[in-house]
């Protein structure tokens, strides 16, 4: 009985506590990839830039600070239009889908990563996005009805603590 009582409290403390499964990066890792961009940028060919711009994209996307995440985002939504390739198109979506989430924008995140596995089903890093996308916005549904459960009982109580005066 007591194992099952420390299951359903570890449930609950994981619920609220639980991290995603999406990497994070470091701003030594961004710096590396802008310096490897402007490297590109003088010399390399193009194919080559877009993989420096890719990498970038990627590390901002990343990143701990909101930002770059911002950066990431804008970096990707400006190259999506000139995308022909499937490939590159599903990978554009879906960091655009990491960097939406990273940003709390939860629905436009889950609308990317929906169009990023229309193009390939069974990507698992998209199917991973999707669960923690569907994870918060679970959590966060729960937590706005506590919080609403709470406010009508704080009212129900202060009419009632009126009523009896």
């Amino acid at each position: 009985m007591d194992a099952k009582i420390g299951k359903f409290f570890e449930s609950i403390g994981t619920f609220f506590i639980a991290g995603d499964q999406i990497p994070l990066c470091d701003s030594d890792v961004v710096i590396g990839c802008e310096h490897e961009v402007a490297e590109a940028e003088k010399s390399s060919s193009d194919e080559m830039k877009k993989e420096c711009r890719m990498r970038l994209s990627w590390a901002l996307v990343h990143s701990k600070r909101p930002e770059d995440v911002q950066r990431g985002i804008a970096m990707l939504e400006a190259s999506l239009a000139g995308t022909n390739n499937p490939l590159q198109m599903r990978e554009k979506l879906y960091l655009l889908a990491v960097g939406y989430y990273r940003n709390g924008d939860y629905s436009r995140s889950r609308q990317l990563v929906d169009r990023c596995l229309e193009a390939e089903p069974d990507c698992r890093q998209a199917l991973t996005l999707k669960k923690s996308i569907e994870d918060h916005i679970r959590k966060d549904g729960v937590i706005g009805i506590g919080i609403a459960a709470t406010t009508i009982g704080v009212l129900v109580g202060g009419l009632a603590a009126i009523a009896r005066r």
